[in-house]
């Protein structure tokens, strides 16, 4: 079954498997190692879980059989990041939450949503008082706006639309998002993003990991333009990491600074 309340669940789960690296790191931080039965190969945080927990393959590829041996509890899965045929397969044996979140509000009710179904409602409690503290520091040091290209692949490129949780989070951090027109995960050309003039244009350590290589490669179509490698993490990881997107963000514009300094000597 789908579960979409916390009355469906009535015990504290204990064999928990998690097709979601952001909300495996969630879980950790709830302190709930034990219960935490298995994981996909993409959830890296915390890095020793990798090591010795179950792992069910991949968010996209997830090995249902063994699932089905282990019996969980509870399955946590993610409508953007999972396939939903297999959700389907998996919420007809095991109860299954089917996360959805694409801003921050949305991902501040899901974890008081899992703090009340682990029984974990103190850590969920201070996480949420973290969080939107660090966010209003944040908002009140009025960092300027950056007109923005985030690339999330090469090859061909891709970017973001407005409807996903990194645009909030660019929205979030002072990035005006050049492709906020869009949906989802656009293909966009090297014509395309000059035809937009950003300021700024980020690479993300993921899906894709961009490296200095790439940067070199773009500097060529993109002379007056500050380009930046950026942790993946701060911007698309919701749950427990988005407490240090703040601090991460305000780093950024520091480094912007002394580069568009540069440009303007």
């Amino acid at each position: 079954m789908f579960i979409t309340s916390t009355e469906q669940i009535t015990a504290a789960p204990k064999r928990i498997i998690s097709l979601v690296p952001s909300i495996s790191s969630l879980l950790y931080h709830f302190e709930l190692e034990l219960e935490t039965i298995a994981i996909t190969k993409f959830c890296t945080l915390p890095e020793h879980w990798n090591k010795t927990k179950i792992l069910i393959g991949g968010t996209k590829n997830i090995k249902t059989d063994l699932i089905a041996k282990l019996n969980p509890d509870l399955i946590i899965a993610n409508k953007e990041e999972n396939i939903k045929e297999q959700i389907e397969e998996l919420a007809g044996q095991f109860p299954v939450w089917l996360t959805d979140v694409n801003n921050l509000e949305d991902n501040l009710a899901m974890i008081d949503m899992l703090g009340k179904i682990t029984g974990k409602e103190k850590l969920s409690n201070k996480l949420l008082l973290n969080i939107s503290n660090a966010f209003d520091e944040f908002n009140r040091s009025k960092n300027a706006k950056y007109s923005t290209c985030y690339l999330i692949w090469k090859d061909p490129f891709m970017s973001v639309g407005s409807d996903t949780f990194i645009h909030e989070m660019m929205d979030k951090a002072g990035f005006d998002n050049i492709f906020r027109e869009q949906k989802r995960y656009p293909t966009v050309t090297i014509a395309d993003i000059i035809a937009k003039k950003p300021e700024l244009i980020l690479l993300s350590s993921e899906p894709y990991p961009f490296k200095e290589k790439h940067l070199e490669m773009l500097r060529s179509y993109f002379p007056n333009t500050i380009l930046l490698l950026t942790d993946g993490i701060y911007f698309s990881w919701y749950g427990d990491q988005i407490q240090h997107s703040p601090s991460y963000f305000k780093e950024l514009h520091e480094i912007i600074i002394r580069e568009s300094s540069f440009f303007h000597k």
